[in-house]
């Protein structure tokens, strides 16, 4: 029978692989550079968009939001502003964001902050254009169907890559189960990508973001189909920036150069695995930001190394290529490469303070865990090695035992 599923899988991401090259796939156009968010209200003008509906957490609300609305003021463009976005938006949220900007006449939206607020923002224009239709009937492959107001995506993390992607992750707190809705619609018409709006963020924030935006690089690259040339290169120029830049943004948040390599990274990174997926790791991780509303760059930092090693020899030759346009190891075996190119992930995650394994996972949650794992990851992602229940039970033991 697993064989038979196995190759239901396998058959289906065949197939889907075909189809995925007659869609019309594209990517946000950037707006980048310090000083990048004065070009907003343009932007706004240019799409004919006279009141916007500005979606933020409450950090950012207060910090970095205030600048560019006063630019909206200066430029005459109304705004409306929902600053309450949680880590892992749920759905309340998103059908809190949504009655506000229909009450307020809104004709487009500006997203500020990290990955939970550009989803939460994809999430509520999704409902606008769908009005009958429930995030949950939304969720999965393709069920939005229709073009969503201007969007405009203002990253202050360099890590999610939601500024390029067709995702927007949602969380159900009455089922803890995070679902993702995937569209083409949901791909923001601008990236806003200045590094000004990064330099204040935090040491921790900066690296378990970073390490997520090379855990979408990597998982994208090592994807068996539905890469491109364009994706996989843009995953290899992806895993090179963050490994030239993430420290750098992580010891010195004011080096400008490294923060704007870092979005760029992120970006690239985001389409990376937008046109080729995710695999493992995401699928794990987001079911540890369900359950125990762990961030979704540090739950991708801490299970990343663990997958690549439990892949093994599948992955071993990309891997390789990966440590030699690094230079992290350019001569040995295939094997010795891959190896060195793991390690030094875990050697970046210690040097940045982020842990080796998660304690906190409950005995009785195991199974939940591995149930939610396998339904997201199966039959979509093209992941290098398939996992079934007892895979992925031991691989979620080892993230407890190297706690």
């Amino acid at each position: 029978m697993a064989s038979i599923k196995q190759a239901y899988y396998r058959g289906f991401q065949a197939v889907f692989n075909l189809g995925a090259r007659c869609l019309r796939w594209r990517r946000p156009i950037p707006v980048t550079g310090p000083g990048a968010v004065r070009q907003i209200p343009e932007l706004l003008k240019k799409e004919r968009v006279e009141k916007v509906m500005v979606v933020t957490g409450p950090t950012v609300g207060k910090t970095l939001a205030p600048n560019i609305l006063s630019a909206l003021d200066r430029a005459g463009i109304a705004w409306v502003h929902f600053d309450r976005v949680e880590a892992n938006p749920s759905v309340d949220t998103v059908e809190s964001i949504r009655t506000l900007y229909l009450d307020s006449g809104c004709g487009g939206f500006i997203a500020i902050g990290g990955g939970s607020p550009m989803d939460a923002a994809k999430a509520a224009a999704a409902r606008v254009v769908r009005p009958k239709t429930s995030l949950g009937k939304m969720a999965g492959l393709l069920k939005v169907g229709r073009a969503i107001p201007p969007y405009i995506a203002v990253p202050t993390t360099a890590g999610t890559g939601s500024e390029t992607t067709i995702a927007a992750v949602i969380t159900d707190r009455e089922t803890h189960h995070k679902y993702a809705l995937m569209d083409l619609h949901l791909v923001p018409k601008y990236a806003v990508l200045d590094p000004d709006m990064t330099r204040d963020l935090p040491p921790k924030i900066t690296a378990a973001t970073g390490m997520d935006a090379l855990t979408h690089a990597v998982e994208a690259y090592l994807c068996w189909t539905y890469n491109t040339k364009e994706s996989i290169r843009l995953a290899e120029e992806a895993v090179c920036g963050i490994f030239r830049c993430l420290e750098r943004a992580y010891r010195d948040g004011g080096d400008r150069e490294a923060r704007t390599e870092m979005l760029i990274a992120s970006y690239k990174a985001g389409f990376a695995f937008t046109r080729a997926g995710v695999g493992n790791v995401h699928a794990i991780a987001h079911t540890l930001g369900g359950l125990y509303n762990t961030p979704h760059g540090l739950a991708n930092a801490v299970i990343l190394p663990i997958v690549l090693e439990d892949y093994g020899a599948a992955v071993e030759k990309k891997l390789a290529h990966l440590a030699e346009l690094t230079g992290v190891k350019r001569d040995g075996t295939d094997a010795e490469k891959a190896g060195a190119f793991i390690a030094e992930i875990r050697a970046m995650n210690r040097r940045m303070g982020i842990p080796t394994g998660f304690d906190f996972i409950r005995e009785e949650d195991i199974p939940q865990m591995v149930a939610w794992a396998l339904a997201e990851a199966n039959p979509v992602y093209p992941v290098p090695v398939l996992y079934d229940e007892a895979r992925c039970e031991a691989v979620i033991r080892r993230i407890i035992a190297e706690a």
